[in-house]
């Protein structure tokens, strides 16, 4: 039986929190250390300038880098990063997709821990100390859930939540896995597995394999509860149907692609439990 994670947004590691700090988003204090791991954080954006900014403000304090991947995007998005955040690595992926982005940043990525949000506003920033709590605390890969306690979505139709469901039973039917939530694109892991992971995705399908390779490669694998807001502005690039038949190609091709000897070796789920203040 799978013990559920706590909201993390109320209690953090020792090594999380700084002593005060009443407003604006939870600093990673840790990193301040000289041996402390690097945190990047990687944004893969199409055409939101809309959002961008939200995103960007709510960044926490002390992250050794931010990457922005661009998909080629006919608005502002580049301008308004590079206004709210100077520092900024911009990156222009080189195909399409969110999985072609998001592997282009993780590619590019110099910390030790690397982190990827959505630059949409649906994942929140504020909550990055969380996983990287996880990450600290012993785990390869971490990733979050909507429907631990502590997490939630004010951005999922019914349908969608069916669909999700489905998946999810399906993929731990076939990897063993005790996930409470399958497609979701707040995750994190340390650098030095993104050989272990060898993503390949191009599309939406980049978080489903994500979250399957990590348990095919025998990483220890943390759900951190996130809660999911709507888009703060633009338009939606996830199309339900489309995607979803992606994610359910994805998860039979990585059916066939994990290797025999590990069959009965899967990884299940660990739930981050943050220690009390």
């Amino acid at each position: 039986m799978v013990q559920l994670a706590p909201e993390p947004t109320r209690a953090y590691p020792p090594e999380l929190e700084r002593r005060s700090r009443p407003r604006g988003p939870r600093a990673l204090s840790v990193i301040h250390s000289n041996d402390a791991p690097r945190v990047s954080v990687v944004i893969a954006a199409l055409d939101e300038e809309d959002s961008l900014s939200h995103v960007l403000s709510r960044l926490p304090g002390g992250l050794f880098e931010v990457i922005l991947v661009d998909g080629h995007s006919t608005d502002r998005t580049i301008d308004v990063a590079l206004e709210m955040r100077p520092d900024i690595r911009v990156i222009y992926q080189p195909g399409r997709g969110k999985g072609d982005a998001l592997r282009a940043g993780f590619a590019e990525a110099r910390g030790d821990l690397v982190i990827a949000i959505d630059a949409d506003g649906s994942t929140d920033p504020s909550e990055i100390p969380a996983f990287v709590g996880a990450l600290l605390s012993g785990a390869d890969y971490v990733k979050g859930s909507r429907f631990i306690p502590g997490g939630g979505t004010d951005d999922m139709t019914f349908t969608r939540k069916m669909g999700n469901l489905g998946l999810m039973v399906l993929a731990r039917i076939l990897f063993g896995t005790k996930y409470t939530d399958l497609n979701y694109g707040f995750t994190g892991f340390w650098r030095r597995e993104l050989k272990t992971l060898d993503l390949r995705s191009e599309g939406f399908e980049i978080e489903t394999e994500m979250n399957l390779r990590a348990p095919i490669a025998n990483l220890k694998v943390v759900e951190v509860a996130s809660f999911e807001r709507p888009r703060v502005g633009g338009e939606a690039h996830l199309v339900p149907l489309r995607d979803g038949w992606r994610v359910l190609t994805e998860i039979l091709r990585q059916r066939a692609r994990r290797q025999p000897s590990r069959v009965t070796e899967l990884a299940g789920v660990h739930p981050y439990v943050p220690e009390a203040e």
